[in-house]
């Protein structure tokens, strides 16, 4: 392996040392702001662990076809340490600005949401049910007019027409006393009580 080789692979394990700790701040201040419950840190953990390992091996295999050398872990560890030392502050404060930034996006296009769906389709329904109860309350109240407008016609009519049905229903009487009608509508509601009090009862034991 050539010299040029080996520190372009020490080069590029510094750069793997300080995307790892770059990596590792953000994911610390995304846990903290998400608040996750601290049962999951652990697996959390273990996942960034692997991550990184297969990240680095995959950058060490681009460089040197896998080779572990001294120097690998010298220029991860350099680069950890850099990380740490001149840009963990200015990564944590940045990961936090975009936390921000993508609440207050959300927040945002939820207002907005509300603003042009939400509110719009509750003002239609209210006005709807402002409309159907101005329209039932009218009909009804133009029903009662019609009804006392009609009210002398209608007296008028059976005034008139009585000398006709009077003689029909002197006629319908022994068919209606017949039927019973009245007496069998009350034997069927005898029943249907009976048998709604034996279920209820059945479904109480």
């Amino acid at each position: 392996m050539t010299l040029g080789v080996q520190w372009m692979t020490m080069a590029v394990m510094l750069l793997s040392g300080l995307g790892m700790g770059a990596v590792f701040d953000g994911y610390r201040v995304v846990s903290s702001e998400l608040r996750l419950p601290k049962w999951w840190l652990p697996a959390l953990d273990v996942l960034y662990w692997i991550a990184s390992a297969v990240v680095v091996f995959r950058m060490l295999y681009a460089s040197n076809n896998g080779e572990v050398r001294a120097y690998v872990f010298l220029g991860l560890a350099i680069g950890v340490i850099l990380h740490y030392w001149l840009l963990s502050k200015a990564v944590v404060v940045i990961v936090k600005w975009i936390i921000r930034a993508v609440k207050a996006c959300i927040a945002f296009v939820l207002r907005l949401i509300d603003v042009i769906i939400v509110k719009p389709i509750l003002l239609l329904y209210k006005l709807a049910k402002v409309i159907l109860g101005f329209g039932t309350a009218l009909t009804i109240f133009l029903l009662k007019i019609v009804v006392q407008l009609v009210r002398p016609i209608w007296l008028l009519l059976a005034w008139m027409t009585k000398p006709i049905w009077r003689p029909l229903g002197r006629w319908l009487k022994p068919y209606w006393d017949k039927l019973r009608p009245v007496e069998r509508i009350g034997k069927l509601a005898a029943a249907t009580r009976s048998l709604w009090h034996s279920w209820f009862r059945k479904g109480d034991r």
